[in-house]
């Protein structure tokens, strides 16, 4: 049995992406609470932590699934849930009422990311952020290279926001410079400031787990901040947790990485 803190739900309209026909590339993108119970059941999935599915230019999508994403949490106590919102202006009224659900049971984390508009000094974070503060509810942070989510950006997020917000930096940077600038230092020196930053290996590249692990165990830190993530249905949940468990394997850090950080910080 493993958690999974980081997947999505919902179903997203075919989008002619990069200027291309319509396509609908999450294949495995579930539109109901009873298909992601059979994924978790079918998985071994313990717990998981449940966030709107997006990646179409349209707010109205994303934002549309947060009521789906409370009532999967209210219904399964496996399923613990994060809102989609926004820092842009456009979506202020969109991300007002997002925040009203807030304090619903079940919710955890306030999802956001810039791929699709926003920078990290967009006004619109500060009400996010005290949400966040007000709720003690994780900053779910996409990171990707290049643009407003490469690293050296978000990562301002955490030196900002950082002593008293938790916050999980989805795909551990996002790429190969992501990986190594978090590894070769400055994630452990986040930790070792007394920042609450947490992170997940998914769509990580191969080294980059088995790096990790290794400086983990060098540095005697980190442990507790390093979280399974499947990503689905971006991500592939097979592939992600047999990477994992690969680096992990004989190490304290595998049942914390599977099972005892996701209770502490999403539970």
């Amino acid at each position: 049995m493993t958690n999974d803190a980081h997947r999505h739900l919902g179903v997203l309209p075919a989008f002619p992406f990069y200027g291309g026909p319509p396509v609908s590339p999450d294949v495995t993108a579930r539109g109901t609470i009873d298909e992601l119970i059979r994924d978790l059941d079918r998985e071994k999935t313990e717990r998981a932590l449940i966030l709107p599915n997006y990646g179409v230019p349209d707010p109205d999508v994303a934002f549309g699934f947060n009521d789906l994403v409370v009532e999967a949490a209210a219904r399964d106590d496996r399923i613990r849930c994060g809102l989609w919102v926004s820092a842009k202006a456009d979506d202020r009224a969109r991300t007002t009422k997002a925040l009203k659900l807030a304090g619903e049971p079940g919710v955890r984390a306030l999802k956001i990311s810039f791929l699709l508009g926003g920078s990290i000094d967009d006004p619109g974070l500060e009400p996010i952020f005290a949400a966040a503060r007000e709720h003690d509810l994780v900053v779910h942070v996409h990171t990707s290279p290049g643009a407003a989510s490469d690293i050296d950006r978000v990562g301002q997020l955490v030196d900002r926001h950082g002593d008293d917000v938790k916050i999980h930096l989805v795909h551990f940077g996002g790429g190969m410079s992501g990986h190594i600038k978090l590894i070769g230092g400055r994630f452990f020196d986040w930790i070792a400031a007394g920042k609450q930053v947490y992170t997940d290996l998914s769509w990580a590249i191969g080294f980059a787990p088995r790096w990790l692990a290794q400086e983990i165990d060098h540095r005697g830190l980190g442990a507790d901040r390093v979280l399974f993530a499947s990503d689905e249905p971006w991500g592939d949940h097979a592939g992600e947790l047999a990477r994992l468990q690969a680096a992990a394997a004989g190490r304290e850090l595998s049942d914390a990485v599977f099972r005892t950080n996701f209770n502490n910080l999403y539970a």
